[in-house]
């Protein structure tokens, strides 16, 4: 009887020390259960892959209807050959290889109806040289090289018909900028970045003003986040936005988690959107900018593998995501997303 009574007693003993651990971890579990299963918004649609090799550290630009592709590395070769990508048709034509050496790490943006291309790695030095191509003729000409020194992993974006590089890395982290004017074939140097020196940052353009976000600088990943308009100021001015990253006492950031590098960003009906990249690992999130607001909110995810060095873009309001790596396995596909369509896993 007495065995019996303290085995009883052992029992009750255990099973209170189950209902009482249950008791503390099932606040967590809702916590985070509510946090995974919450439904984001968006969709992403796979479309017709890159027709060329699979490739990381490209560079894109559209020109009219159009996106231009090309450079990259493959995990062998730094590549120069290029591709149009036509949306309507969901088709990729090759055009003229690019006139430089071929490259990672460089930029590109479009001016006055034409692709312009330069800077970049070319495995041995850091490039400084620039290419214009005029889809009309299907040619590359040169131009006058970039005023900076010579460097990859930098930003570049148009506004107005005047091209703007900047940031990146020489040996140095970098944070200057210089405009581009293609009917003078001139380079000036206009106010730099006004937050950290800066590599392989994401760069969008709503409404005239320009939003630089993201990047590594020594070991450390980058959350400030400035705006530039070109009209203001002699040489145009930076304006701070909110950190993205849990930085102030107010709700509003507490689930941000945008902080990342090797990103790539895009814009779609008056709102950016960045993707991929990461830090300590790649990733899927995605992050949409509201300007007015100057707050982020996270969307459904890539639907594709997580990945970085991608390129994105933007043509007729529709966003597009296409080629990067992850670890050593890159990727040729092309995604489109819709940022207000439920999630469809058949597309």
């Amino acid at each position: 009887m007495i065995q019996k009574k303290f085995f009883v007693n052992n029992l009750s003993f255990r099973m209170l020390k189950f209902v009482i651990a249950l008791a503390i971890l099932l606040p967590f579990v809702a916590c985070n259960g509510g946090s995974d299963d919450e439904e984001l918004v968006g969709n992403w649609v796979r479309l017709s892959s890159f027709d060329g090799n699979a490739r990381a550290e490209a560079v894109v630009a559209t020109v009219e209807d159009y996106a231009y592709v090309g450079t990259g590395y493959n995990g062998e070769d730094r590549l120069k050959d290029f591709w149009r990508y036509d949306p309507e048709n969901n088709h990729w034509t090759r055009i003229a290889d690019f006139g430089g050496s071929g490259r990672t790490g460089a930029v590109a943006f479009e001016a006055g109806g034409k692709l312009f291309v330069g800077t970049g790695y070319d495995g041995t030095n850091r490039l400084n040289d620039f290419w214009k191509y005029d889809p009309a003729t299907d040619v590359w000409t040169q131009v006058s090289s970039f005023p900076g020194s010579e460097r990859h992993g930098a930003v570049a974006f148009s506004i107005d018909g005047i091209g703007y590089v900047g940031t990146g890395f020489d040996g140095n982290y970098l944070k200057d900028f210089y405009s581009y004017n293609p009917a003078t074939d001139e380079w000036n140097i206009v106010l730099g970045y006004s937050g950290e020196k800066r590599r392989d940052a994401m760069a969008f353009v709503i409404d005239g003003k320009a939003y630089v976000v993201g990047g590594l600088n020594s070991g450390t990943f980058e959350n400030d986040f400035y705006s530039y308009d070109p009209t203001s100021g002699t040489s145009g001015t930076w304006t701070k936005l909110a950190k993205i990253s849990d930085a102030t006492s107010e709700s509003f950031d507490d689930e941000y988690s945008i902080v990342r590098n090797n990103g790539v960003a895009f814009v779609m009906n008056g709102k950016g959107y960045i993707t991929t990249g990461g830090k300590s690992s790649t990733g899927t999130d995605v992050w949409e900018y509201n300007p007015t607001t100057d707050r982020w909110q996270e969307k459904q995810e890539f639907e594709g593998a997580a990945r970085m060095e991608s390129v994105a873009f933007s043509i007729n309001d529709i966003g597009y995501l296409a080629l990067g790596r992850n670890s050593g396995y890159y990727f040729d596909d092309l995604y489109r997303f819709e940022p207000n369509s439920e999630y469809n896993e058949e597309d």
